[in-house]
């Protein structure tokens, strides 16, 4: 009998669905189950969301043991059951076997002897891509193979999952561009939103008052013509403040025309009295 005889042989067969077993239908994460069906390690646990097909893992000592337990007892998850360290390790002697180069075959057998096989074999891989890409595409097809055959014990259907469409530069850029011009987008609406509310405001007022508001209104409108007033305290100059000629205010102040009695500037200030 040959190794792979026997390694079939060893196999644990999938349980047959029982007749009249309806079929569901969930949109799986493949990505996300392969690598469910991969990780075997004794503390993590792996469950299959039965509605949005998506995976997720619990790790003891670090997840909520109430949490664990919930998910457990929720009939929408599935515990996801990986391959085995054993059914994994013929997977490596499988691959081996395909190997033509007799040194690169030898430091694989080598390398799957003893404790820490799986480690080695891949450090060894590293430094040969090809056959690297070789043991890639060899794996994922036999994890594929074990997890339809799960699926198909449990009654899941596969389906396609709903693809995330990318639009391209033409179909975003006339949003784009109006979005560069959020100011005056908004200022325009502003305006437009006043001018309504003016035109609502005139409907409703009394006739006595018309011609108030067409008087300010008239006014409003020469302002526009008007200098800006300037800011408090702009174009003054307080004690202490430097003019670009490195005068003070206080120079300024000392060199002004007096003042007469009622406060005006009186330039007769200076004349000899009679």
């Amino acid at each position: 009998m040959s190794r792979d005889d026997h390694d079939t042989r060893d196999e644990k067969p999938a349980t047959a669905v029982a007749p009249g077993t309806p079929i569901r239908q969930v949109p799986i994460a493949w990505e996300a189950l392969e690598d469910a069906f991969e990780n075997n390690a004794p503390e993590v646990h792996s469950y299959l969301h039965l509605e949005t097909g998506e995976v997720i893992r619990i790790v003891d000592g670090i997840a909520d043991p109430q949490m664990h337990q919930r998910v457990m007892n929720d009939t929408t998850y599935l515990r996801v059951e990986p391959v085995s360290s054993r059914e994994q390790y013929r997977w490596m002697e499988r691959f081996i076997a395909t190997v033509e180069e007799s040194e690169f075959r030898d430091k694989l057998v080598q390398a799957i002897d003893g404790k820490g096989a799986f480690r080695r074999f891949k450090d060894v891989l590293m430094s040969y891509p090809v056959d690297r890409e070789r043991w890639f595409a060899f794996r994922s097809e036999r994890l594929r193979s074990c997890m339809e055959g799960w699926l198909q014990a449990h009654a899941i259907e596969a389906v396609q999952r709903q693809q995330w469409r990318v639009p391209t530069a033409e179909e975003v850029r006339p949003a784009a561009e109006e979005s560069d011009k959020p100011a005056r987008r908004n200022r325009a609406a502003i305006a437009e939103a006043h001018r309504r509310r003016l035109h609502e405001l005139a409907d409703q007022l009394p006739a006595r008052e018309l011609d108030a508001a067409v008087a300010f209104l008239e006014f409003l409108r020469e302002r526009k013509h008007l200098p800006r007033p300037k800011a408090k305290g702009e174009g003054t100059l307080e004690a202490g403040d430097t003019t670009a000629s490195g005068e003070t205010a206080l120079d300024l102040a000392s060199d002004a025309p007096p003042r007469g009695p009622n406060g005006t500037n009186d330039e007769r200030a200076d004349e000899p009295q009679a």
